[in-house]
């Protein structure tokens, strides 16, 4: 992620918002620290927990899923 000094960001802020919005992310520095991330409003968030379900009706377990590969470990251990 690229860093722009925060004189920079003034004289261009309306390009660099501009850009952020399309999803070209960026830091602002001051001092070389940085300070703030400019990013998408519609960005997922960092520490954000993903939502559980999110696939839900989307995929299938099926039903002998629990014994799927019996047979084959079977017979590494088994002979």
């Amino acid at each position: 992620m690229r860093t722009i000094n925060i004189h920079q960001a003034k004289t261009h802020l309306s390009r660099l918002v501009e850009q952020a919005a399309s999803g070209d992310a960026f830091v602002i520095a001051k001092a070389g620290r940085p300070l703030v991330k400019v990013m998408p409003i519609d960005a997922l968030e960092a520490g954000v927990p993903r939502r559980l379900g999110f696939m839900a009706g989307q995929l299938s377990v099926p039903d002998d899923f629990d014994r799927m590969g019996n047979d084959s470990l079977a017979d590494l251990f088994e002979g």
